[in-house]
């Protein structure tokens, strides 16, 4: 149990890459707070799931482009738990659009969650995380390697792998430890349907293991940066995408 005694928030945490942290973060003991925007019901089940497994687990809304829900969700953290010892942001969206069709909506939606939303989800995690506290922030392979129509989604993930970097910078003083995980091609509800056909099997055939990615993929390697194994790991981005390289196809 790696992480017995931690308090874990993960946020977009009840579908997808974001699920299957926090079950994971859970099943080495951690209590995680599972965040969401709008589906409780599909929260409630990632608790029920943890729950079942002997974890403990409980589900918090807030939307993290909105700065009173941020507010709001780390002061009912430390109202109910006290501490906090790691935080996952991983709560985006994307919107692929050629350039010719890109909108004002489109670039300030994608922005203000996947990069001011972790923004602001650090600056009120610092308020409650001590020396060993581990920041993770889930940012993805087209951070380097954009697909077409993608520019503004990459250039977010861009962002997430910088303020990264200077916030390992920043915080390292503190003991405070900021990573990145850049998954690849990775089977969730937000990408189904996307690797079918022609387009998925050039994805597939550029992954060298052979395979898409699976939630618990990303989730093993969000465990080892939480935990006391990665205590010597600060301000990297590694990426987790069964080697592709390039945009696989």
């Amino acid at each position: 149990m790696k992480l017995e005694g931690k308090v874990a928030l993960v946020t977009g945490a009840s579908k997808g890459i974001g699920a299957g942290i926090a079950k994971a973060l859970g099943a080495q003991g951690a209590t995680v707070i599972v965040n969401y925007a709008s589906s409780r019901s599909a929260a409630e089940a990632v608790v029920a799931q943890i729950t079942m497994h002997g974890g403990t687990a409980f589900a918090m809304q807030a939307d993290m482009s909105v700065a009173a829900d941020v507010v709001r969700l780390f002061d009912a953290v430390k109202t109910e738990h006290g501490t906090l010892d790691i935080l996952v942001n991983n709560a985006g969206v994307a919107v692929f659009q050629m350039i010719d069709d890109l909108t004002e909506e489109a670039f300030h939606t994608q922005f203000n969650l996947n990069v001011l939303g972790y923004l602001l989800a650090v600056r009120e995690a610092v308020k409650l995380l001590g020396p060993k506290g581990s920041i993770i922030n889930i940012s993805s392979i087209l951070s380097t390697d954009p697909y077409l129509a993608s520019s503004v989604y990459s250039a977010t993930k861009g962002a997430v792998d910088t303020l990264t970097f200077a916030l390992a910078r920043e915080l390292g003083s503190r003991g405070i430890r900021v990573n990145s995980i850049l998954p690849g091609h990775t089977n969730t509800p937000g990408t189904d349907g996307n690797f079918a056909g022609e387009f998925g099997e050039k994805l597939l055939a550029g992954t060298p293991l052979g395979r898409f990615g699976e939630p618990e993929d990303i989730a093993a390697l969000a465990v080892f940066l939480a935990s006391e194994d990665a205590h010597w790991v600060t301000g990297e981005s590694i990426r987790a995408s069964g080697g592709v390289r390039g945009v696989g196809y």
